[in-house]
């Protein structure tokens, strides 16, 4: 096939468009265009006078050669890349089942690919399947009852269980394992068009089919999966594993262990650092949920054309560098979303977003975070970053009442370094509910200082970021691990011979698709392809 790039159309062409387009760049009629498919489709809102999907399509003709050979020296015109992942051969295996630990995005796509290379791993989780994760996470948004082994960080699906699903990355692999993680998610229900939007996202309520079916296919290619299986110590011999202790009784015996904990399993932390593995404290960021009228977005990115049904709720990705010499940018922005509680520890209050496939709440929600510093964390203890986020997260479940109630604070209102005292027009979504005050009493004085800079900088670049009634909600302290587990280029623990540390918890992922590769790379260098 064919890929022809940069095709762009007005956002309500019709169907014929595409077609016509396609004719007109490659010189031929209509008839000779046998099929096409779309590659990827991105939107570009940066003219006022009109918005334009941008296509990058695939196009069979009856001579491919012909075309190509018309179009050599035109860079939008070439061969279509061949996407397809190809299965490694597996060059060693063991007589003991390989054990992953998490069912987060890593720990599922390891053991599927353990599945799929014949190697029936044995996933477990030490939280619950996502139908009855779902019921707890529900129990403490709406009663602030927390279950420490079931809530937004543990459980089926992992912490992107409960977000917006986003499936963006800024991975480049030859390999094609992004193309295989997308794929995958089709199979297993979710929607056809992850495969070609230029921001792909599932949405919280799908990805819970999501998760199920892909759980379904690991057993029925051979895999068990184990819910409320907790890893809780590693059994060693002559530097290697033997064996794991799960629920501080039973042994699992394995000399293979996928380590795919989530950047929430603190306490999973705490056992590797008694064994004496590798680990390395790691700069992450803190700092708030920013809410702003779903309405105020799509009117700042879309001008006139911003209640057209066909562009969707509108998104925003922005950074700035600030006159202190820290920078302040926005994360895991959920378009038409909510902010959810996502503690997983007694008295510690802890923000995260999250939207629907639809996008169709009122608000939308990101982070507005800045970086912390190793140097930041006070000492050079490898934990030290859970640490400092520990010591944040009381400050903020203390400031809202110490009932879950998180602390919150009108943009106004925090610009003019004053506590806010009630809502304004935008309604904060999060619950259990809010408590307003002053943030600066639950946020690190640098974080304070430059969310101050940042803001009425980041207005410039998206009207109505700064608006007053806007609303910050605190704290959001979980957007990356603190810590890095030091592994090999064999993807093995540079400590332990049969530990494979992955994922976003062991420091080298930050989201779905980067988390699933991980865990791929990682069932490849268990079977000896990498």
């Amino acid at each position: 096939m064919i890929r022809v790039r940069n095709i762009r159309l007005a956002f309500d062409h019709d169907d014929e468009a595409i077609k016509n387009e396609i004719a007109l760049r490659l010189g031929i009629s209509q008839d000779a265009i046998l099929s096409y498919r779309l590659a990827r489709r991105s939107i570009d809102a940066r003219s006022r006078s009109g918005i334009y999907f941008v296509y990058t399509l695939d196009v069979q003709v009856a001579d491919d050669s012909e075309v190509l050979e018309k179009f050599a020296n035109d860079t939008d015109i070439s061969s279509a890349p061949n996407l397809e992942y190809r299965m490694p051969q597996v060059l060693r295996e063991s007589e003991k089942r390989p054990l992953i630990v998490g069912a987060g995005p890593c720990g599922l796509f390891s053991a599927l690919m353990l599945a799929q290379l014949g190697q029936r791993p044995l996933l477990i989780e030490r939280g619950k399947d996502v139908d009855s994760r779902v019921g707890d996470v529900r129990a403490f948004w709406n009663e602030a009852k927390l279950n420490l082994e079931s809530n937004v960080q543990f459980g089926e699906g992992g912490a992107g269980t409960f977000s917006d699903g986003k499936l963006t990355t800024q991975i480049k692999d030859k390999a094609n394992r992004s193309r295989k993680v997308l794929e995958e998610l089709v199979l297993a229900s979710a929607p056809k068009e992850i495969l070609f939007e230029a921001k792909p996202h599932i949405g919280t309520d799908k990805l819970r089919d999501v998760v199920k079916n892909i759980r379904k296919k690991i057993i029925d290619l051979g895999g068990e999966v184990r819910f409320e299986t907790k890893l809780t110590d590693i059994k060693v011999e002559n530097g290697a594993v033997v064996a794991a202790v799960v629920n501080g009784y039973e042994q699992i015996e394995t000399d293979t262990i996928v380590l795919a904990i989530g950047h929430s399993a603190r306490d999973t932390f705490e056992l590797l650092v008694k064994l004496g593995i590798e680990i390395k404290p790691k700069p992450f960021s803190i700092g708030v949920r920013i809410e702003h009228p779903q309405t105020v977005i799509n009117e700042s990115q879309y001008g006139k054309f911003a209640d057209a049904a066909t562009l969707g709720a509108a998104e925003y990705k922005l950074v700035t560098h600030c006159a202190n010499g820290r920078s302040a940018y926005t994360f895991c922005m959920c378009p038409g979303g909510m902010v959810v509680a996502s503690a997983s520890e007694e008295a510690m209050l802890v923000t995260n977003g999250m939207s629907e496939y639809a996008r169709d709440a009122a608000n939308a929600n990101s982070a507005l975070l800045v970086g912390v510093s190793v140097d930041d964390f006070g000492s050079d203890n490898p934990l030290s970053g859970v640490e400092f986020q520990r010591k944040w997260e009381n400050k903020a479940f203390n400031l809202g009442g110490g009932n879950y109630f998180a602390p919150a604070q009108l943009v106004g209102d925090f610009l003019r370094g004053r506590a806010s005292k009630c809502v304004g027009s935008v309604l904060p979504s999060y619950k259990p509910g809010v408590v307003f005050c002053d943030l600066s009493e639950c946020l690190p004085d640098f974080v304070s200082e430059t969310l101050r800079l940042a803001i009425p900088e980041l207005e410039k670049k998206l009207k109505g970021f700064s608006m007053g009634d806007a609303v910050m909600t605190a704290i959001e302290s979980r957007s990356s691990s603190p810590i890095r587990i030091v592994r090999n280029q064999a993807f093995e623990s540079s400590t332990l011979k049969g530990l494979f540390p992955a994922g976003e918890g062991a420091g080298y992922a930050g989201g779905i698709i980067s988390s699933a590769i991980d865990g791929i790379k990682v069932a490849e260098a268990i079977v000896g392809a990498l």
